[in-house]
């Protein structure tokens, strides 16, 4: 029977102890210390005894891949949604129960992206996580894009750089700032700087975009040259990400590796299960993230019409809010215990993701599919795209926080988000598949 003071690991059947390699194999960032602080410690006392091996290894990956989080409890949603669909239920509930079902799934990616990870060391394990943090948002962007849907794909990541920039940070920054009133919090600027360079240089190849369209002498040549230059710059874009991945994997890798306490108390320090059997519950939750991803896709404008909530709010604000909730919710747990630098590591990082890593590479995908995908995301959505990014750089710059910060981010976000649910574009109002993003801002401009 395994000791309740040794870290032991399931493979093969049987349960081994972990070595100090596999214990110490790799250095955890702030996106796995976030994750983790949504994970529950396992007791394996009953189901190690059980006799055959195969059906003990399994019960062991179940219980700790399935009922190792405190999100279990929407688990049952999943088995629902895929029921609703199949039998013709009411298009919104499918819609809200896909979303429920992709709250635990992003977090158990996560999970089991940092188990692959202590087998595969520090580097490879890095760059699974940098190529799966947001999978559930590119997932959601080519099934958008299979369908024709690119107005659906802007909103969806713009509102995932908007959540991770201002509801998080700054929710993390005002109870963070409450629960530590007293005392100054602090963090390492230097990461924050990085990453708000990168979101810097993101901005710029959205703005160029945007106001290339309208020094443009007509219509048709704007559209065909704004589509060049975006590809262009999802190439720029990339490519900074690959120089971003190499910053932070080696050559400055201490900069983004989070301090580990020793009143941390966090489960998931060590190997739970094998490689194989994190790489086959990877490749397995991935393909049900894509079934959910698709329903949550061909759903949201019949929820749109039920709810009498526009596409841009549902995409901009819900989905976001619903598809990041665990890490979410860990960057908020880490910043009440006065550890900034795990929480600013989630938001930035996971924005930083976003911006340099899934918007190009969506546009690269439409490339190859023949889809016209752009960068110009439109005055209003380009315009809070960059006032968030410049609040968050002046938000920063000292290292220092309390919670007035946070509650200027928040305000912030409520005001975007109030801009978002009042506002309808023409094809909201007739229920349309397309959302016309160009006519909504052309009518700006005419007012």
């Amino acid at each position: 029977m395994a000791s309740q003071t040794e870290p032991w690991l399931m493979e093969n059947g049987t349960l081994k102890r972990l070595t100090k390699e596999h214990r110490h194999g790799h250095g955890r960032t702030a996106h796995n210390m976030s994750s983790s602080s949504l994970r529950k410690k396992s007791d394996l006392t009953l189901v190690s005894k059980i006799q055959f091996g195969c059906l003990r290894k399994f019960c062991i990956n179940l219980q700790e891949v399935i009922l190792g989080t405190k999100l279990s409890i929407l688990f049952p949603a999943i088995p629902l949604a895929i029921v609703a669909q199949n039998f013709g239920f009411g298009r919104p509930w499918i819609f809200a129960l896909s979303l429920l079902g992709l709250t635990p799934l992003a977090e158990r990616v996560s999970f089991l992206t940092e188990q692959i990870a202590y087998f595969t060391g520090p580097t490879v394990g890095g760059l699974l996580n940098a190529t799966c943090g947001n999978a559930t948002e590119l997932i959601i962007a080519i099934l958008a894009l299979t369908q024709r849907k690119i107005d659906v794909v802007k909103y969806s990541l713009l509102g995932s750089v908007l959540s991770n920039l201002l509801l998080v940070l700054g929710t993390s920054l005002f109870c963070g700032g409450i629960a530590n009133i007293r005392r100054e919090q602090n963090y390492d600027r230097r990461q924050a700087d990085v990453n708000s360079l990168m979101l810097m240089l993101s901005l710029l190849c959205h703005l160029l975009p945007l106001l290339f369209g309208y020094a443009a002498a007509s219509a048709s040549t704007a559209a065909a040259s704004t589509l060049h230059l975006s590809r262009a710059s999802s190439i720029v874009m990339l490519t900074a990400y690959i120089a971003y991945l190499v910053f932070q994997l080696w050559t400055h890798r201490q900069l983004f590796e989070a301090e580990e306490g020793e009143d941390d108390d966090v489960p998931g320090e060590e190997a739970v299960i094998g490689f194989w059997s994190a790489f086959a519950w990877l490749v397995g939750m991935t393909l049900v993230i894509a079934l959910l991803s698709e329903y949550v896709v061909n759903t949201i404008e019949e929820a749109s019409t039920t709810w009498g909530l526009s596409v841009s709010f549902l995409s901009i604000i819900l989905l976001p809010i619903v598809g990041n909730a665990a890490e979410h919710a860990g960057a908020i747990i880490f910043a009440f215990k006065n550890k900034l630098d795990i929480s600013l590591g989630v938001a930035l990082g996971s924005a930083t993701q976003i911006a340099l890593f899934v918007i190009p590479m969506c546009v690269i995908v439409a490339w190859t599919m023949g889809v016209d995908m752009d960068l110009n995301f439109n005055l209003m959505e380009t315009g809070s795209l960059g006032l968030a990014i410049i609040a968050t750089a002046f938000t920063l710059q000292d290292g220092t926080s309390h919670y007035i910060k946070g509650l200027v981010l928040l305000l912030c976000y409520i005001i975007i988000a109030a801009c978002f649910f009042v506002s309808k574009t023409q094809e909201d109002n007739n229920n349309a598949p397309n959302l016309g993003l160009q006519s909504s801002n052309q009518a700006i401009f005419r007012a």
